[in-house]
């Protein structure tokens, strides 16, 4: 069942409330990002440091702006950096990222093997989720991450990311569906967070994982057979 169980069983929900990013007293605006059809990844890395399209900006310590292996043939997305991405500037190092950690392990492939990166590149207010207007401005970041990337299977975690990049509404009833973004393979599953709230959910994520690890010729029985790290 469950192959990226966390080491206690009794770790609380994530926090919302700590490190909470001070809300902007400025009017939040919203512009364009221009032409990023001519950046590489160290190019686009450097735009977004220095990105203020949207009000996102005025609460952030660092963006967030993904990271592993640039040709990885498996890339993972989430909705946005928390409060541990912040202070960081990496994606997914707190709870969620180690149980993310445990997926990608379970799934035989380590984290450098992949690429990881989020719908918005700084991190919302208390952790809320990103506006519409809000992910709409940074998406083309994202867009032109993958079109470098060029990963043959995109696994999105949670609703935002199924919203915001496919227009698809509702992870419950779509997860574990393969979905298609300009012709890569999309698997849509529950964001590692929902999991830690809802441990019974893991069950299905893992019918999700296994799903993807079929395209990539991997068999599933060998990490059933493998105790998990602890």
């Amino acid at each position: 069942l469950a192959r990226f169980n966390t080491p206690s069983k009794n770790m609380p929900p994530p926090s919302s409330s700590s490190s909470a990013n001070t809300i902007p007293t400025q009017p939040v605006t919203f512009s364009q990002i221009g032409d990023l059809s001519g950046l590489d990844l160290t190019e686009l890395q450097a735009k977004v440091s220095n990105c203020k399209a949207c009000g996102l900006c005025q609460g952030r310590t660092n963006t967030v702006f993904g990271e592993g292996n640039p040709h990885a043939d498996l890339m993972f997305i989430g909705e946005g950096p928390g409060a541990d991405e912040d202070i960081q500037g990496r994606p997914f190092v707190g709870k969620a990222g180690q149980l993310l950690d445990k997926m990608i392990g379970a799934m035989q492939f380590s984290r450098e093997e992949v690429y990881i990166a989020n719908i918005v590149k700084c991190r919302p207010p208390r952790n809320r989720t990103p506006e519409p207007e809000e992910a709409e401005t940074c998406l083309p970041y994202l867009k032109r991450q993958i079109e470098l990337i060029q990963p043959v299977c995109i696994v999105t975690l949670g609703a935002t990311p199924l919203r915001d990049l496919l227009g698809v509404t509702g992870i419950i009833r779509n997860r574990g569906k393969w979905l298609d973004y300009q012709g890569i393979a999309v698997m849509p599953t529950f964001h590692p967070s929902y999991l830690l709230r809802l441990e019974n959910a893991k069950r299905e994520a893992w019918q999700d994982l296994q799903q993807v690890m079929k395209r990539f010729d991997k068999d599933p029985s060998q990490t059933r057979r493998q105790r998990p790290q602890r």
